[in-house]
């Protein structure tokens, strides 16, 4: 069980956080900003479960399912595969959890109108908000990507494929709020020329 009872510690007043492991990085740390940066698409999917609680139930649950793993995304993030003993367990993101936004994402998908266009953020406030997190989910994903790259890093592959499933959800779940696709805004090629 998570127990914070002092929420500043002063620790971090010299520019670094400490990781999962004990390990200190800085806060620009490409891992800081990876599950810094899940931390704040989860921030958006509570702005946006504003607008889903209400008129969109079904959603709505699949946001809270979503927003859970995201923490379960951080964790994974905070404590890098380095090869040392740690002491327990480390928490992964699964590929179950990975299969479970998938199904989501095709029982939202079957009744949407098929893509003519791009579609532009907007349409419902719920869409704004579920696109605005799609972006960040996105930043994540590119973030993740660039960590995984370092031969010094270790990013868990499922957790990669995690985080493109959401932001693949996120756009689903905007045109669903948006009347299935009936209200997006699509975008028109050179229409202010």
């Amino acid at each position: 069980m998570v127990k914070l009872n002092k929420i500043y510690t002063r620790t971090g007043d010299d520019g670094t956080t400490g990781l999962g492991t004990g390990e200190r990085r800085l806060k620009s740390d490409l891992r800081v900003d990876a599950y810094g940066t899940v931390d704040e698409a989860n921030a958006c999917i509570g702005m946006a479960r504003i607008h889903t609680a209400a008129g969109h139930p079904a959603i709505d649950a699949m946001l809270s399912r979503i927003q859970n793993d995201l923490f379960d995304l951080g964790a994974d993030l905070c404590v890098p595969d380095n090869g040392k003993p740690l002491g327990y367990e480390p928490l992964r993101i699964t590929a179950s959890q990975t299969d479970r936004v998938e199904k989501d994402i095709d029982l939202l998908n079957k009744d949407l109108q098929p893509l003519k266009s791009f579609v532009l953020n907007g349409g419902t406030p719920a869409a704004a908000a579920l696109h605005l997190a799609r972006t960040v989910a996105r930043r994540a994903e590119r973030i993740m990507v660039a960590l995984a790259q370092d031969p010094r890093e270790h990013v868990n592959r499922e957790a990669i494929k995690y985080i493109n499933r959401v932001s693949d959800f996120l756009f689903v779940a905007a045109r669903a709020v948006n009347d299935n696709g009936n209200a997006d805004v699509l975008w028109v090629p050179g229409k202010n020329r």
